[in-house]
């Protein structure tokens, strides 16, 4: 990294840092099976991404019965309580590579729609120091794919998002963090990511370094 030049990363959560989306899914059929309704997978892929709100929103048109502070509160307690210490889905490469980014002193941030409760619990289970500092769902008054969350991440880490590199797995992610100015990293997994001149995608984190992070936008 070019030493007159400070970079950043920021991470997101769900499906880029952990695999918590089939976790997500599950809580959302049980919800909503409660109520006498089916969930379907290809409705509970639309929610890959989204804003915790909106999330609710959908999931009131789908039958839940229950106000959007009730949804949202029932759906992170359930999830988080699977994300156990001995047993956190960590997405293949990206505990590794956060903890090169760490040791080489780059400046982190994670930027996720979860609610900070459970990004806390998450970032906890690291074995170290892993964030400068988080951005989470009841931080911002936009969600993604709105830029404010990937705008307060840069920020937070004293940095213009163009001097920033996001990692995310959902297109509404990578929308995001391009309209905030930063370079991205798109990384499918459970939703398809289009081809999209605003970001490079890569299959996994798997084998990735600090080199190749900073390759993307010509950071290095």
């Amino acid at each position: 990294m070019s030493e007159k030049r400070r970079v950043g990363v920021l991470w997101d959560m769900d499906g880029t840092l952990i695999d918590s989306e089939p976790l997500w899914m599950a809580a959302e059929t049980e919800l909503v099976e409660s109520f006498g309704r089916a969930w379907r997978h290809e409705d509970a892929v639309q929610l890959v991404g989204n804003g915790l709100e909106e999330s609710a929103r959908i999931l009131q048109e789908a039958g839940v019965r229950m106000s959007g502070p009730e949804i949202i509160g029932w759906l992170t307690d359930h999830v988080t309580a699977h994300l156990h210490p001995a047993s956190m889905p960590w997405r293949p490469g990206a505990r590794e590579l956060l903890g090169a980014l760490r040791a080489a002193g780059v400046p982190t941030a994670l930027v996720t729609m979860s609610y900070r409760s459970m990004a806390l619990h998450v970032a906890a289970q690291l074995g170290f120091e892993g964030f400068d500092a988080v951005i989470a769902g009841d931080d911002v008054a936009h969600a993604k794919p709105h830029p404010d969350p990937y705008l307060r991440g840069a920020a937070a880490l004293g940095l213009d998002p163009a001097d920033c590199v996001a990692i995310e797995d959902s297109a509404t992610g990578a929308t995001s963090a391009a309209a905030a100015g930063a370079r991205v990293v798109a990384v499918p997994f459970i939703a398809p990511v289009p081809d999209d001149p605003r970001w490079t995608k890569w299959d996994s984190l798997a084998g990735r370094d600090i080199a190749d992070l900073l390759a993307v936008g010509a950071l290095a």
